[in-house]
Parts: structure tokens; C-alpha cells; sequence
């Protein structure tokens, strides 16, 4: 089948597909800034999710919730793996082309969603 006999609708369905997960956003906008080992991924994202307050998440990211999605985001050709040496050396992730691609896609989104709560936040009875 081609990729123009997709419609629309199952594109979007698509899409929504790779981003399923509770930590999905949140790791591929913390490989935005690049390369990183695992561990220090998971610090990052972590940090990120508390200095916003706990807002999109209620605990921590731990290894095995990372390890999921990090294995989903491979599988999906979002994010590419790199190792070093013996089977217990360090590990670096960083986007694929197609990671940057859909980060890149979901910048109108962020936009969208921030624009609608700035509104919602000014037609709000208490506001002045």
C-alpha cells in the first residue's frame, strides 16, 4: 500500500500510537538535547518533571519504566542505541532522524495546547 492511500484519520491514529506511554513526551523531548547514558537520562527527565512541579507525573521515573519505554521508542524507530564494550557497560540513547522529525511535528501542538490555556486562564471568572 502506498503512504498516500493512508487517511487522515488513520494517520493521526498512527501517531498517537507512538506516543502512548505516561513518560513517552518526556523522554523524547529530554534526548532533544542530545546524546545521553541511561542513567543520567533518567536524572535529566526526573529533574525536569520536579522542577515543573510534579505536574504531568506523580513519582518518580524508575529504571524499569525507562528501560519499557526506551525499548518501545527503538522498536519504533524514534530513538537510537548505542554500547559500549561488555554486556554491563554504559549505554547512550539519543533521537533517530524520525525522533527529531515528530518532535519537530509536535512543536505546533505545544503551542496550540499553551495558547488554549492562556485562554482558558484569562475567560476565567477570577481573572482581571
Amino acid at each position: 500500500m502506498d503512504d498516500w492511500d493512508v487517511p487522515y484519520r488513520q494517520s493521526v491514529y498512527e501517531v498517537l500510537a507512538l506516543l502512548r506511554g505516561d513518560w513517552t513526551v518526556a523522554v523524547l523531548a529530554t534526548l532533544a538535547l542530545g546524546e545521553l547514558e541511561f542513567t543520567k537520562l533518567r536524572n535529566e527527565v526526573n529533574e525536569a518533571e520536579e522542577r515543573s512541579g510534579w505536574t504531568a507525573h506523580s513519582k518518580p521515573l524508575t529504571a524499569r519504566t525507562l528501560t519499557d519505554t526506551l525499548r518501545r521508542l527503538e522498536q519504533d524507530g524514534l530513538v537510537e542505541r548505542r554500547a559500549e564494550g561488555s554486556a554491563f557497560s554504559n549505554v547512550w540513547y539519543k533521537l533517530s532522524p524520525d525522533g527529531r522529525a515528530l518532535l519537530r511535528a509536535l512543536r505546533p501542538l505545544a503551542t496550540w495546547s499553551q495558547q488554549r490555556h492562556d485562554q482558558a486562564r484569562t475567560d476565567s471568572p477570577g481573572h482581571r
